[in-house]
Protein backbone atom coordinates (compact mmCIF):
# COMPACT_ATOMS: atom_id res chain seq x y z
CA UNK A 1 0.00 0.00 0.00
CA UNK A 2 1.59 2.91 -1.14
CA UNK A 3 1.88 6.22 1.73
CA UNK A 4 1.00 8.56 -0.79
CA UNK A 5 -2.51 6.98 -0.46
CA UNK A 6 -2.68 5.82 3.32
CA UNK A 7 -0.18 7.35 5.22
CA UNK A 8 -0.04 6.37 9.03
CA UNK A 9 -0.62 2.87 10.25
CA UNK A 10 -4.31 3.48 10.99
CA UNK A 11 -4.80 4.68 7.67
CA UNK A 12 -3.74 1.70 5.87
CA UNK A 13 -5.02 -0.55 8.31
CA UNK A 14 -8.70 1.43 7.14
CA UNK A 15 -7.26 0.74 3.73
CA UNK A 16 -6.81 -2.48 3.84
CA UNK A 17 -10.48 -2.89 4.97
CA UNK A 18 -12.09 -0.74 2.76
CA UNK A 19 -10.23 -1.70 -0.39
CA UNK A 20 -11.79 -4.75 -1.23
CA UNK A 21 -15.22 -3.54 -1.13
CA UNK A 22 -14.27 -0.33 -3.28
CA UNK A 23 -12.32 -2.56 -5.78
CA UNK A 24 -15.60 -5.02 -5.58
CA UNK A 25 -17.86 -2.29 -6.52
CA UNK A 26 -15.48 -1.75 -9.62
CA UNK A 27 -13.92 1.37 -8.14
CA UNK A 28 -10.26 2.41 -7.28
CA UNK A 29 -8.93 4.07 -3.32
CA UNK A 30 -7.30 7.04 -4.60
CA UNK A 31 -6.80 8.16 -1.10
CA UNK A 32 -7.45 7.51 2.81
CA UNK A 33 -7.00 9.87 5.44
CA UNK A 34 -8.11 9.54 9.16
CA UNK A 35 -8.03 13.42 10.67
CA UNK A 36 -9.29 15.28 13.20
CA UNK A 37 -9.65 15.54 17.68
CA UNK A 38 -9.51 12.70 19.90
CA UNK A 39 -13.35 14.05 20.44
CA UNK A 40 -14.54 13.45 16.90
CA UNK A 41 -12.96 12.22 13.83
CA UNK A 42 -13.33 12.37 9.80
CA UNK A 43 -12.55 9.22 7.56
CA UNK A 44 -12.03 10.76 3.99
CA UNK A 45 -11.89 7.99 1.33
CA UNK A 46 -11.50 9.46 -2.25
CA UNK A 47 -12.20 7.23 -5.00
CA UNK A 48 -12.65 6.88 -8.60
CA UNK A 49 -13.64 4.84 -11.34
CA UNK A 50 -11.08 2.84 -12.95
CA UNK A 51 -11.36 4.78 -16.46
CA UNK A 52 -12.16 8.24 -14.40
CA UNK A 53 -15.30 10.06 -14.20
CA UNK A 54 -16.74 9.26 -10.87
CA UNK A 55 -20.27 11.05 -9.81
CA UNK A 56 -21.85 11.78 -6.53
CA UNK A 57 -24.55 8.94 -6.87
CA UNK A 58 -21.79 6.48 -6.85
CA UNK A 59 -20.04 8.36 -3.86
CA UNK A 60 -23.19 7.72 -2.34
CA UNK A 61 -23.81 3.76 -3.03
CA UNK A 62 -19.96 3.38 -2.17
CA UNK A 63 -20.72 5.42 1.13
CA UNK A 64 -23.45 3.59 2.34
CA UNK A 65 -21.17 -0.01 1.45
CA UNK A 66 -18.38 1.25 3.52
CA UNK A 67 -21.00 2.13 6.53
CA UNK A 68 -22.35 -0.98 6.99
CA UNK A 69 -18.66 -2.73 6.68
CA UNK A 70 -17.36 -0.38 9.23
CA UNK A 71 -20.01 -0.95 11.38
CA UNK A 72 -18.98 -4.89 11.22
CA UNK A 73 -15.34 -4.59 11.58
CA UNK A 74 -15.88 -1.34 13.91
CA UNK A 75 -12.11 -0.27 14.00
CA UNK A 76 -12.24 2.65 15.38
CA UNK A 77 -13.18 3.82 19.57
CA UNK A 78 -14.24 6.86 19.08
CA UNK A 79 -17.03 8.88 17.03
CA UNK A 80 -16.26 9.50 13.34
CA UNK A 81 -17.55 11.00 9.83
CA UNK A 82 -17.37 9.10 7.01
CA UNK A 83 -16.83 11.17 3.87
CA UNK A 84 -16.74 9.55 0.38
CA UNK A 85 -15.53 11.84 -2.77
CA UNK A 86 -14.57 12.02 -5.85
CA UNK A 87 -10.76 12.88 -6.38
CA UNK A 88 -11.75 16.74 -8.52
CA UNK A 89 -10.21 18.06 -11.42
CA UNK A 90 -6.94 19.33 -9.49
CA UNK A 91 -6.54 15.16 -7.91
CA UNK A 92 -3.98 13.96 -6.04
CA UNK A 93 -1.71 11.18 -7.52
CA UNK A 94 -1.06 8.59 -5.24
CA UNK A 95 0.24 5.98 -6.95
CA UNK A 96 3.14 5.40 -9.61
CA UNK A 97 0.91 4.98 -12.92
CA UNK A 98 -1.02 8.06 -12.04
CA UNK A 99 2.02 10.04 -13.81
CA UNK A 100 1.87 7.82 -16.89
CA UNK A 101 -1.86 8.61 -16.53
CA UNK A 102 -1.43 12.43 -16.51
CA UNK A 103 1.47 12.48 -18.74
CA UNK A 104 1.46 16.25 -20.13
CA UNK A 105 -0.17 18.09 -17.55
CA UNK A 106 1.76 20.12 -15.02
CA UNK A 107 2.03 19.01 -11.18
CA UNK A 108 3.14 20.36 -7.79
CA UNK A 109 5.29 17.61 -5.90
CA UNK A 110 6.72 18.20 -2.84
CA UNK A 111 9.52 15.30 -1.09
CA UNK A 112 10.30 13.94 2.25
CA UNK A 113 14.28 14.82 1.93
CA UNK A 114 15.82 17.97 0.25
CA UNK A 115 16.74 16.84 -3.30
CA UNK A 116 19.42 19.21 -4.64
CA UNK A 117 18.32 21.56 -1.69
CA UNK A 118 14.39 21.93 -2.57
CA UNK A 119 11.76 19.99 -1.54
CA UNK A 120 9.18 21.01 -3.86
CA UNK A 121 9.07 20.67 -7.34
CA UNK A 122 6.68 22.18 -10.07
CA UNK A 123 6.67 21.35 -13.74
CA UNK A 124 5.06 19.08 -16.39
CA UNK A 125 4.55 15.56 -15.84
CA UNK A 126 6.31 13.48 -18.70
CA UNK A 127 6.04 10.12 -17.04
CA UNK A 128 7.40 7.55 -15.67
CA UNK A 129 10.75 5.45 -15.81
CA UNK A 130 12.03 2.17 -13.95
CA UNK A 131 10.21 3.31 -10.49
CA UNK A 132 10.94 7.49 -11.16
CA UNK A 133 8.55 10.14 -11.96
CA UNK A 134 9.68 12.17 -14.55
CA UNK A 135 8.81 15.72 -14.29
CA UNK A 136 10.26 18.86 -16.78
CA UNK A 137 10.96 21.51 -15.23
CA UNK A 138 13.01 24.91 -15.94
CA UNK A 139 16.00 23.10 -15.47
CA UNK A 140 14.95 20.56 -17.49
CA UNK A 141 13.58 16.95 -16.76
CA UNK A 142 14.16 15.40 -13.57
CA UNK A 143 13.68 11.98 -11.92
CA UNK A 144 12.26 11.54 -8.55
CA UNK A 145 11.86 8.07 -6.63
CA UNK A 146 8.37 7.49 -6.19
CA UNK A 147 9.22 6.80 -2.57
CA UNK A 148 10.55 9.96 -2.32
CA UNK A 149 7.53 11.48 -2.59
CA UNK A 150 5.26 12.83 0.07
CA UNK A 151 2.86 14.61 -1.84
CA UNK A 152 2.15 15.09 -5.51
CA UNK A 153 -0.93 16.53 -7.09
CA UNK A 154 -2.46 18.25 -10.72
CA UNK A 155 -1.75 21.93 -11.01
CA UNK A 156 -5.56 23.41 -12.03
CA UNK A 157 -4.56 24.66 -15.52
CA UNK A 158 -6.60 25.79 -18.60
CA UNK A 159 -5.57 22.52 -20.53
CA UNK A 160 -6.74 20.60 -17.87
CA UNK A 161 -9.42 21.66 -17.11
CA UNK A 162 -10.71 21.61 -20.92
CA UNK A 163 -10.03 18.24 -21.27
CA UNK A 164 -11.58 17.10 -18.00
CA UNK A 165 -14.86 18.78 -18.95
CA UNK A 166 -14.65 17.75 -22.40
CA UNK A 167 -14.14 13.95 -21.21
CA UNK A 168 -16.81 13.39 -18.77
CA UNK A 169 -18.94 15.30 -21.50
CA UNK A 170 -18.09 12.41 -24.33
CA UNK A 171 -18.57 9.76 -21.43
CA UNK A 172 -22.05 11.36 -20.95
CA UNK A 173 -21.33 12.31 -17.03
CA UNK A 174 -22.59 15.99 -17.79
CA UNK A 175 -24.88 17.24 -20.06
CA UNK A 176 -24.72 19.27 -23.03
CA UNK A 177 -26.13 22.40 -21.09
CA UNK A 178 -24.36 22.44 -17.64
CA UNK A 179 -20.53 21.41 -19.83
CA UNK A 180 -20.76 25.29 -21.06
CA UNK A 181 -22.06 26.30 -17.62
CA UNK A 182 -19.39 23.93 -15.68
CA UNK A 183 -16.82 25.55 -17.98
CA UNK A 184 -17.21 29.27 -17.35
CA UNK A 185 -17.51 28.93 -13.57
CA UNK A 186 -14.36 26.69 -13.34
CA UNK A 187 -12.41 29.60 -15.42
CA UNK A 188 -12.04 31.66 -11.84
CA UNK A 189 -12.00 28.72 -9.42
CA UNK A 190 -8.98 27.75 -7.91
CA UNK A 191 -9.51 24.31 -6.91
CA UNK A 192 -11.87 21.43 -9.34
CA UNK A 193 -15.12 20.17 -8.26
CA UNK A 194 -15.32 17.24 -6.33
CA UNK A 195 -18.39 14.79 -5.81
CA UNK A 196 -19.11 13.32 -2.36
CA UNK A 197 -21.48 11.89 0.62
CA UNK A 198 -20.47 12.62 4.22
CA UNK A 199 -22.14 10.34 6.73
CA UNK A 200 -21.41 10.82 10.92
CA UNK A 201 -20.42 7.21 12.62
CA UNK A 202 -21.02 7.21 16.66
Amino acid sequence: MSELIAKTGIDRRLAEIVTPTIEGMGYELIRLRLSGSARHKTLQVMVDRPEGGIIVDECARISTALSALLDVEDPLEEAYTLEVSSPGIDRPLTRLKDFDDWTGYTARIETTELIDGRRRFKGEIAGTEDGEVLLAVEEGTIGLRFEWLAEAKLVLTDALISDMLKARKAAGIIDEDAFDAIEDEDEDTESGPANGAAFPKE
